[in-house]
């Protein structure tokens, strides 16, 4: 729920920007909270994803969407900087980040024995940066996770300290820990500006 109710505020506030009208917006938030879910639920076999079958987050996601047009056209929300609404932006997807990164692991943890890292591992990535993914093609924007700063890095950290660590905490607290290191290496990531290595040409000698 958590991760649903930030990724629709990320996808809104996308659409939002780009000036769509409120169909398009509630496109935005749904690609982007239920879609990495569901590319991961078609993975693994589950079908129809979670999402069709139980319409909570479906309506979860319309709703908030709506909220959250309200909220920008009737309150103060629409005169922020774009620094600021970009704060607001990066806040809200870093939180679905961190909570698709828990329930994609512990979906992938259901499939696989005691031990093995990869598949949870993928999947957390899957579920983390999908929906974003999506929400960043349907709105003609170079996906934040090709170029930004440390974002799916961020995921598989989470993802692999709760693999690790699986034999000896129980799940409760291993989600949490996940969901805290990867809000934290996120948060870090944009306060320091943490980027991966960008391959550029050498610079030309005067």
């Amino acid at each position: 729920m958590i991760g649903t109710i930030a990724f629709a505020v990320s996808g809104t506030l996308v659409g939002i920007s780009r000036r769509m009208d409120i169909f398009g917006i509630s496109v935005l938030a749904l690609a982007t909270a239920v879609g990495g879910g569901m590319i991961r639920d078609l993975l693994v076999g589950i079908t129809p994803p979670m999402t069709l079958r139980d319409t909570t987050n479906f309506l979860l996601s319309v709703g908030v969407a709506v909220i959250t047009c309200l909220l920008y056209q009737w309150t103060a929300l629409h005169r922020l900087r774009r620094r600021r609404l970009l704060t607001v932006f990066n806040v809200s997807d870093t939180i679905g980040l961190a909570a698709f990164t828990v329930t994609g692991t512990l979906t992938g943890i259901r499939f696989v024995p005691e031990g093995s890292f990869v598949l949870p591992i993928l999947l957390a990535a899957i579920t983390a940066v999908g929906g974003g993914m999506i929400r960043d093609v349907l709105a003609s924007r170079m996906p934040v996770v090709l170029y930004a700063e440390v974002y799916a890095g961020a995921s598989l950290a989470g993802a692999f300290v709760f693999c690790l660590l699986r034999p000896v905490l129980g799940v409760e607290v291993n989600s949490w820990l996940a969901f805290t290191l990867a809000l934290l290496i996120r948060f870090a990531a944009i306060r320091g500006n943490w980027s991966l290595y960008h391959p550029r040409p050498p610079r030309r000698k005067r």
